[in-house]
C-alpha cells in the first residue's frame, strides 16, 4: 500500500504542491453552492490563476496544455468553494458530476482532453471517489473570455 492512500485530500493537495486559491465573489445574482441533502452542487467557476482570469481560445492561440492547465485551476477553486461550504475536503464522499465548457475555436474536437485536467486532479486527490461522469463541450464564448469553465455536483459526508 502506497503511503498516498493514507493521506487526506488537504493532505494530498500539500503533497502535489497544491494551494486552495482565493474565493471569488459570484459574478451575479447566484450563490457558489447549493447544499440539498447531501447533493452540494456548484456553480461553474471560470478558470482563475494568481495574475486573474485564464483566458484564451482552444485552437485558437491556446493549446490543449493550456486549457488543461486552466480547468486544473478550475478544480482547485471548486474544491476551495467546497472547503468553505463543507468545512473540510474530507467532508466530500464523491464527486458525482463535472460539467466543462471550453472556449474552442470552430472544429476544436479536443475538448475532453482540456477537461481532464480537472478530472486528473480531482482523482488525484480523492482517488477512487474522484472519478465522475463527465461532459467536455466546446462553446463559442465563456464569461470574461476565460478558457475554461467548470460545473461540479458532490454527495457529501454526514457530518
Amino acid at each position: 500500500m502506497e503511503m498516498t492512500q493514507f493521506l487526506t485530500p488537504e493532505q494530498k493537495l500539500i503533497s502535489l504542491g497544491l494551494t486552495l486559491p482565493q474565493l471569488p465573489a459570484p459574478g451575479g445574482n447566484y450563490v457558489s453552492a447549493k447544499q440539498i441533502g447531501d447533493l452540494v452542487y456548484l456553480a461553474g467557476a471560470v478558470s482563475t490563476g494568481p495574475a486573474g482570469v485564464i483566458t484564451g481560445t482552444a485552437g485558437a492561440g491556446s493549446t490543449i496544455e493550456d486549457g488543461y492547465a486552466a480547468a486544473r485551476a478550475c478544480a482547485l477553486t471548486q474544491l476551495a468553494i467546497l472547503k468553505r461550504e463543507l468545512g473540510s475536503l474530507d467532508r466530500v464522499a464523491e464527486v458525482v458530476s463535472v460539467n466543462g465548457y471550453v472556449n474552442a475555436a470552430p472544429g476544436f474536437g479536443d475538448s475532453p482532453a482540456v477537461i481532464n485536467g480537472a478530472s486528473d486532479l480531482l482523482v488525484e486527490v480523492f482517488g477512487e471517489a474522484g472519478r465522475h461522469v463527465r461532459a467536455a463541450v466546446g462553446v463559442s464564448a465563456l464569461p470574461r473570455n476565460a478558457l475554461v469553465e467548470i460545473q461540479m455536483t458532490v454527495r457529501a459526508k454526514q457530518s
